[in-house]
């Protein structure tokens, strides 16, 4: 598959050196431009590109950059001729950490909700309840009893469908994890969350999952002083 990978930090990066192994044509971009991704890009057999390049004429693009920076997208990132391209997002909201406060995931948006309108386009998430060593290092073939499963949440059969043959090909059980609004239940604090389960053990952390975000993935009200 023509694969286009916005993001190149730990997430981004693996998948640019996993995906290129297994013989797919991957072009990666980040908000540096080319010149700064030439080490990933020789490294990998990957071409270095501008995102709107990553994100034109691709089977699959995957954006996998901070949720604070994915409006600052370009609006137009994917072109009508692209209308076929599956989109994968892989963000995790963390706005004590890192985004800050965004008041739609705030207010109960699941975060790629959020995330497929900013982008104007449906999104398949995956990949964000996994380290992004253990993405590159644990890889086992399908019927290993040590197997990692990883969730797939999206409205999109078909779109999903190609998600879970990649989650497959990079030694992962995909599983079906619903509709895109269901998609909470693989968010940071829940129990499928950097967990390393196997397929059953996704399927019961998914069904135990409870909306509500524990307090550390939930901004911080005004005034309220951080916890030492």
């Amino acid at each position: 598959m023509k694969i286009g990978i916005i993001g190149a930090g730990h997430i981004g990066g693996t998948l640019t050196r996993r995906l290129s192994a297994l013989g797919h044509d991957v072009s990666v971009a980040n908000s540096r431009g080319p010149a700064t991704l030439a080490s990933l890009s020789s490294e990998a057999g990957a071409v270095a590109a501008r995102v709107t390049e990553a994100a034109r004429g691709k089977d699959l693009v995957i954006v996998t950059i901070p949720e604070r920076n994915i409006p600052e997208l370009p609006k137009d990132l994917f072109g009508p001729a692209d209308s076929r391209t599956v989109v994968v997002d892989t963000g995790n909201y963390y706005p004590q950490q890192r985004d800050g406060r965004i008041e739609a995931i705030e207010a109960g948006t699941t975060e790629s909700s959020w995330v497929a309108q900013q982008l104007g386009r449906p999104v398949v998430k995956a990949f964000n309840n996994i380290y992004a060593q253990h993405l590159m290092d644990h890889g086992r073939p399908a019927g290993d009893p040590r197997r990692i499963a990883l969730p797939v949440a999206g409205d999109d059969e078909k779109a999903k469908a190609v998600v879970l043959r990649v989650v497959d090909e990079l030694g992962f059980d995909g599983i079906d994890a619903g509709s895109l609004d269901e998609s909470w239940r693989q968010q940071p604090g829940t129990p499928v969350y950097a967990t390393d389960l196997n397929a059953a053990g996704v399927r019961r952390a998914l069904s135990e999952a409870r909306r509500e975000r524990p307090s550390e993935f939930r901004a911080q009200r005004s005034g309220t002083a951080p916890a030492s």
